[in-house]
């Protein structure tokens, strides 16, 4: 079982099922790599030795007395869950000093959806601050690293998931989306990373998120992870060796007819690298070759200014009441929040949101990159007051962010390598409640670039073949 992490999720699901492997096994090769590797990347900053061991037993037993059809779709696979949510028995500290000492004696939502899932939870995942920046560096444990080069960040806010994903230590992790966090980890780390539509799962942050900027699902490796995920937290069980014509998974491999799609490759804000803006072009040029009817156009302008009032609304709306316990960027962002009661805030979400799907239009797929450049340095914002550090990211988001304010369902394509080693992705983004377009897309693309031949040096450390 030393290689097992070189298989995709629903390969374990298989071989779970037909009795070739035990979770015991799996869970078990599995935190072994996680005490190997994690204290180089810091992608866990809690791990459930005992516990995870237990629930692999208990899935077992299961997997053996069960019929395909009734089983958790992930029954017996391992996962971490990232450090907003609540773990029974567990701390939750939220990247942040302030709730370091936080532990809780119940799942929330999420961690519930996950363990109906059938998944083993073998620790949580590290995250920024309170899930706010999309870099992942707290002050209450090391920053964490990115398997392709451990000097940078994995993106945030759910880097730990990335770097956990990207360097082998899970095939598939829990990551969750208000602005970027899962597509810019997924574009730093070469991975696949939806975020799903608004209404298609609950708003699961509701309390200091009213506006559904924020919305859950998982970084993997390849698309048929990504598509059975989401439909274990819609609550769908079936046999993933025959899944049903309407599920997710079933979608994601029925190739689509000729889609109207436009692309840009030039950001409203900033410059966008010359090899991010190569690649969304030669994407643009695979979709055209498998008949998709595509045109170039430009993105909607727009400022920081617009965004920024239900962004820093929603920093305010945390339940913090030490703000000096914060770091500089939360801080001062919070301190923004407050100018904007919630009436304004979410005013100005209606107003951006009716402007982004005016722009969107009633084309089927947008192409354009999912972040302007790759991963930065880790540290680089040490030093800077809170604004100055907030402004130093604000590039990240600039083609995310709006997909959170619409609630389209949006995907990193990762697309390959900068001539310094780093991963980038490119993003596609379709209409809202069109989840299993932006999937079947992704297969198709997935299929022409075989991106998951391409694995990071912590990855292949364990002899896994890297194509360049």
């Amino acid at each position: 079982m030393d290689l097992w992490y070189q298989r995709s999720a629903i390969e374990l699901v298989h071989q779970l099922r037909a009795r070739e492997v035990s979770s015991e096994e799996i869970t078990a090769a599995c935190l072994q790599r996680i005490a190997e590797v994690n204290p180089s990347l810091h992608a866990f900053v809690q791990v459930f030795e005992r516990s995870a061991m237990r629930q692999a037993r208990k899935l077992d037993k299961r997997l053996k007395r069960a019929d395909a059809k009734d089983l958790p779709l992930f029954a017996g696979v391992p996962t971490g869950i990232k450090d907003i949510d609540f773990v029974r028995f567990s701390f939750t500290r939220f990247g942040s000093r302030y709730a370091r000492f936080l532990w809780s004696p119940v799942d929330n939502a999420v961690t519930r959806l996950f363990r109906e899932a059938g998944f083993v939870l073998v620790g949580k995942l590290a995250t920024s601050e309170f899930a706010i920046m999309p870099i992942t560096e707290t002050d209450i444990h090391p920053p964490c690293r990115n398997p392709w080069n451990p000097g940078h960040t994995p993106g945030g806010s759910s880097g730990g998931s990335a770097s956990a994903v990207a360097a082998g230590l899970l095939p598939i992790a829990h990551a969750s989306d208000g602005g970027g966090s899962i597509r810019i980890p997924a574009a730093f780390c070469h991975l696949y990373g939806l975020k799903p539509s608004r209404g298609l799962m609950p708003n699961f942050y509701k309390a200091y998120d009213p506006f559904g900027l924020s919305t859950v699902n998982s970084v993997a490796h390849d698309v048929a992870d990504s598509a059975m995920l989401l439909d274990a937290l819609v609550r769908r069980r079936y046999d993933p060796a025959s899944p049903p014509e309407d599920s997710f998974l079933a979608k994601s491999r029925q190739a689509p007819k000729p889609l109207r799609i436009r692309f840009c490759w030039n950001a409203p804000m900033g410059e966008v690298a010359p090899e991010v803006q190569d690649a969304v072009r030669h994407v643009a040029r695979i979709l055209e070759g498998l008949g998709h009817h595509v045109e170039a156009s430009e993105m909607e302008t727009g400022s920081i200014d617009e965004f920024l009032p239900t962004w820093s609304r929603q920093a305010a709306n945390l339940p913090v009441l030490l703000d000096s316990m914060l770091q500089p960027p939360l801080r001062w962002l919070r301190q923004e929040g407050r100018k904007y009661s919630k009436k304004d805030a979410w005013a100005q979400a209606e107003v951006l949101e009716k402007r982004v799907l005016d722009w969107f239009g009633d084309v089927d797929i947008w192409l354009t990159p999912t972040v302007s450049e790759t991963s930065p340095p880790v540290g680089y914002w040490r030093g800077m007051d809170g604004k100055e550090a907030f402004d130093s990211v604000i590039p990240m988001g600039v083609f995310t962010a709006i997909f959170n304010i619409s609630g389209q369902p949006a995907a990193n394509i990762p697309y390959g390598l900068s001539k310094e080693g780093l991963p980038f992705g490119v993003q596609i983004v379709a209409q809202r409640g069109r989840d299993d377009l932006v999937l079947a897309v992704s297969q198709q693309l997935e299929d022409a670039l075989s991106w998951t031949d391409r694995r990071s040096p912590f990855y292949r450390s364990s002899n896994a073949e890297v194509v360049e």
